[in-house]
């Protein structure tokens, strides 16, 4: 990098890696905690080398036209990449990075966190305290749900899913999952008995969700997969809001189809459905699973250094279209 290479930062982020990167290229930042309008992110993106993106940003093919020709990377500070046409990307011979791995924790305890919230009413019982109504014990104050030897379905066996699948074991409970494929190591380690998608909705009191948004996974939870649910259960999603049908949901919730809910993702975010916010049973969180410290400043680094191997010649660690690199040699 002899030349010092342009680089747009559409937020600013947490940690030491914008200044690491400042330290090799010239580097220009959204200073406002907002996302960009299209046109303005467009008119930023002008003349640059290279661009680290949130997952809020909708990268299509008019960004990646605006940005011009000399710019060859979008680093995404997420995992999932669904806000970016990788199919344009790729025919513009444009590499797409991501920062896998580090927020599987992160997620993982939030998801857990958000079971145990909804199924021991924390957040109700909270509000309660606060409000000053709390006028001493009582033997049906807050009745909630024991998780201890319950039965968990874990919809989706990635890394984030097994993580979490991993710790119900420290609960002694019963796991189910289901994927595309087994997990025979998860199984062995902890028990799990893979299972059909209706055998996991009907038996599992809890559910978890943590598959990636595909075009086979939105609405994967809708009107069908509720009625089959156990009147006592309660759904977890921690994955991408559009996997759930949130208006199902609500009818789910509505006619006590299922216990309650914990959501950190909404189908429109951040749009929520309306009715949602009027169900005490149901926990919402401003997608924050990765809103740690640790988590997100390494997201931070992780993507200055798909950006950093990129402009010296090197194969990006995390990159999604290697194919683009193949199409160069």
């Amino acid at each position: 990098m002899s030349e010092k290479m342009k680089v747009f930062v559409t937020r600013m982020l947490p940690g030491p890696a914008i200044e690491i990167l400042k330290k090799h290229c010239d580097v220009e930042v959204n200073l406002e905690d907002r996302v960009l309008s299209h046109e303005e992110l467009a008119e930023k993106v002008r003349g640059k080398n290279g661009v680290i993106c949130l997952l809020t940003d909708i990268i299509d093919d008019e960004i990646f036209q605006a940005a011009g020709s000399q710019c060859k990377i979008f680093a995404n500070y997420a995992v999932g990449y669904n806000n970016i046409d990788v199919q344009s990307a790729t025919r513009r011979k444009i590499v797409i990075t991501n920062t896998p791995g580090i927020l599987t924790d992160a997620t993982a305890d939030l998801a857990w966190a958000l079971l145990f919230s909804v199924a021991r009413r924390i957040v109700e019982a909270d509000r309660f305290t606060r409000e000053g109504k709390f006028k001493g014990w009582s033997p049906e104050l807050f009745l909630g749900q024991e998780i201890t030897g319950k039965t968990i379905g874990v919809i989706g066996a990635g890394r984030i899913g097994v993580n979490f699948a991993r710790k119900a074991k420290c609960f002694s409970m019963t796991i189910l999952y289901h994927d595309v494929k087994r997990n025979y190591e998860l199984e062995h380690d902890t028990g799990a008995k893979f299972v059909d998608m209706e055998t996991l909705l009907k038996e599992s009191d809890f559910i978890s969700i943590h598959v990636p948004l595909l075009p086979e996974t939105r609405h994967l939870i809708g009107y069908r997969e509720f009625s089959l649910m156990k009147p006592n259960a309660i759904v977890i999603n921690t994955s991408r809001g559009p996997v759930v049908d949130e208006k199902a949901l609500v009818d789910a919730l509505k006619n006590k189809k299922i216990w309650g809910a914990g959501l950190d993702v909404y189908e429109n975010e951040p749009e929520i459905e309306p009715d949602l916010l009027k169900f005490p049973n149901v926990v919402l969180l401003p997608h924050i699973a990765s809103a740690t410290f640790e988590t997100r400043s390494k997201m931070a680094l992780m993507a200055v250094e798909n950006i950093l191997a990129f402009f010296s010649g090197k194969i990006p660690p995390n990159i999604v279209n290697p194919e683009v690199l193949a199409q160069e040699k």
